[in-house]
């Protein structure tokens, strides 16, 4: 944590040590506070929307199948339910194993079992929702594993038989997915292969350990779901928050010097206690419109950064952003926990630009023989509603996929549909229910292939999706 704290305070250092006044000090033009405050609040969406996330998964006393204390693993036993809206574009295709570790302080050791050729992978963010590393089916097989998982500035011996990961962060999200087909047997073997996950603090490893009890915090309110949480801070309590995680989550050197100096001339020192009632008007201000602009400017990534394929919006520059802070908080906002491309790549439904999809008419993806899309994984195509979030519907079915059997044409295409009520002569199999008004379409493609053909390289492209006449 010393050598955290020290980081942080030479990047402050290093800031301060350029000339100028700060726009927290003078009165320095509104439109450049403005414009500061707007980059500063995209830059930190990620790190405030991870620790609001980590509270509603973690404030509970002990393990359950959606939620465990930090260090411990908290296993699905199902799909997330429909009305669960804590993270944004679920899906409905493998059980989550997920943990939240503090590895600012010590090393934390993570076991995976033999995964006996199942499909898996074990991605790890940081607090800023770059994946740092993701064992898996396509990285390290599936065969048995244990992990080292050590914070900033952690310098010690790595017991044999372990790998190490350096984590950029205090704060470690494992956002594990193991494949499951949803049936009672499937459901059995796999939740057999949860209860093999361990995470033990590197002090304890090789001993017995059970967890230590944690604190709950009785006031934590977790009405609502964590984006509209996020957006209902005002200017004051975001940047406030932000500048306190940033003790233990600090920016990384040198891609973020230019922006931890933006944070300097608002009066915010990554590391330091931060109040906006010593800053300028001008800041003052600037800070409480921020919000608005940055999140116009979030949601025009949408039509700015998007590949458009046979009207699919495609985005491949995800689990790893570099300095593009508008594209990380864009994933975060519309789907949080994304993976890297080599793992996973998400076409989904234009949301701007083109009508809405409107469960009133019916519409289908037409895939010619042999031309599903190209996966060593697996692939499906989820439902959501405008704010990515599952549909409610009669068959409680959320993602289309082949382990439903698809009925195939005589010339081996396969037609698949999405309306609100089912169309005549469509076997449910091929339906995916959507709701009466607006939804959007998103296709998972885990582990595309690294060849042609394949979506990573455009030899393999969605097909449109068209509306019946």
């Amino acid at each position: 944590m010393q050598l955290t704290r020290a980081l942080a305070v030479g990047i402050a250092a290093l800031v301060l040590a350029l000339p100028g006044a700060t726009l927290a000090q003078s009165g320095a033009p509104a439109e450049s506070a403005a414009a500061i405050a707007t980059d500063v609040y995209i830059y930190g969406y990620p790190l405030v929307t991870m620790e609001l996330t980590r509270r509603s998964f973690t404030n509970v006393p002990k393990a359950t199948p959606a939620h465990a204390p930090m260090g411990q693993f908290a296993n699905m036993t199902a799909y997330p339910a429909v009305d669960d809206h804590r993270v944004t574009a679920p899906n409905a295709d493998t059980l989550y194993s997920t943990a939240w570790l503090d590895v600012s302080k010590e090393p934390v050791v993570l076991g995976i079992p033999d995964m006996h050729g199942r499909y898996y992978l074990m991605p790890m963010l940081d607090g800023y929702t770059n994946v740092f590393q993701v064992p898996g089916t396509r990285t390290t097989g599936t065969g048995a594993q244990k992990y080292l998982i050590t914070g900033p500035g952690w310098h010690g011996s790595v017991p044999a038989g372990m790998t190490q990961y350096k984590a950029p962060t205090g704060l470690v999200w494992i956002l594990g997915r193991i494949y499951c087909t949803g049936t009672p047997a499937d459901y059995a073997a796999v939740h057999a292969l949860q209860a093999k996950l361990s995470l033990v603090p590197l002090a304890a490893y090789g001993k017995a350990y059970t967890p230590p009890a944690q604190p709950v915090n009785p006031a934590y309110n977790a009405t609502g779901g964590v984006r509209a949480q996020v957006e209902a801070l005002s200017g004051a309590q975001y940047f406030a928050l932000l500048g306190d995680l940033m003790r233990e989550n600090p920016p990384e050197m040198p891609q973020d010097a230019a922006i931890v100096k933006e944070m300097t001339m608002l009066g915010l020192t990554p590391g330091q206690p931060w109040d906006v009632s010593k800053l300028s008007s001008a800041a003052q201000a600037a800070i409480a419109a921020a919000k608005g602009t940055a999140l116009k400017r979030v949601t025009a990534f949408a039509s700015q950064g998007l590949e458009d394929v046979n009207g699919w919006e495609i985005l491949k520059k995800t689990g790893i952003y570099g300095d593009d802070y508008v594209d990380r908080a864009f994933v975060t906002a519309v789907g949080l926990g994304a993976n890297r491309p080599q793992d996973a790549i998400y076409p989904l439904t234009p949301r701007t630009g083109t009508p809405d999809f409107e469960g009133s008419h019916v519409y289908v993806i037409h895939f010619a023989k042999g031309m599903t899309p190209p996966v060593k994984g697996f692939w499906s195509i989820t439902m959501y509603d405008p704010s990515f979030f599952f549909v409610k519907n009669a068959l409680n079915k959320q993602s289309i996929s082949p382990r439903q059997n698809f009925a195939r044409n005589p010339d081996g295409s396969i037609d698949l549909y999405f309306s609100h009520a089912q169309p005549s002569g469509v076997p449910a199999s091929n339906w995916l229910p959507a709701p009466a008004g607006k939804f959007i379409l998103m296709m998972r493609t885990y582990y595309p292939n690294p060849t042609p053909p394949s979506l990573l390289d455009g030899t393999w492209k969605p097909p449109a999706v068209t509306m019946k006449r």
